[in-house]
């Protein structure tokens, strides 16, 4: 119980979503996270369906919102809804747009590289197969992205009459 004068509690960081269909490669990200001291909520889903429902506020129970990630590292080859798919979803919703996808694959086709720029991709990156070179390279896309870069605030939500709230300022 707080009382009077108790300084407000830090909110939680907002979580990095990876959106990812192999387990090999989940499990690569966090441990990496582990490694570099990166203790940030990770949340995972295995194809393109279940990210863009989660964002949109569509899965799970009642009451849950759209989620505003902090991150979205995104793999191409997913089932279903794939990740290039699922890239321009996100870029073509005034809601989401704003968040950092970060394309995290295996896939150096040049091709790939450019339509994912052209639907708005905010960086691209190789997964290495060598354990010490992915985690020294995400290091690199972490130190950028949560450290150095600026990062979009969620959208103010909307009120009774489609008004939206603004946002307080100390």
């Amino acid at each position: 119980m707080a009382l009077p004068g108790d300084p407000a509690p830090h909110p939680l960081p907002a979580p990095i979503l990876l959106i990812e269909d192999s387990d090999e490669d989940f499990e690569a990200v966090r441990w990496a996270m582990r490694r570099l001291g990166r203790e940030l909520p990770l949340l995972r889903c295995a194809d393109g369906d279940s990210a863009l429902e989660l964002l949109r506020g569509e899965a799970g129970g009642a009451g849950q919102g759209p989620l505003w990630p902090a991150l979205i590292l995104l793999d191409l080859n997913l089932p279903g809804t794939d990740g290039r798919e699922a890239l321009a979803e996100l870029k073509h919703d005034p809601r989401l747009a704003a968040i950092p996808v970060v394309v995290l694959t295996t896939s150096s086709n040049p091709r790939d590289v450019a339509d994912c720029f052209a639907q708005g991709a905010n960086s691209y990156f190789l997964k290495p197969v060598d354990f010490e070179r992915f985690t020294a390279q995400l290091r690199l896309l972490l130190d950028f992205w949560l450290g150095t870069a600026l990062l979009p605030q969620p959208p103010a939500a909307p009120l009774p009459g489609g008004v939206a709230a603004a946002a307080e300022r100390p």
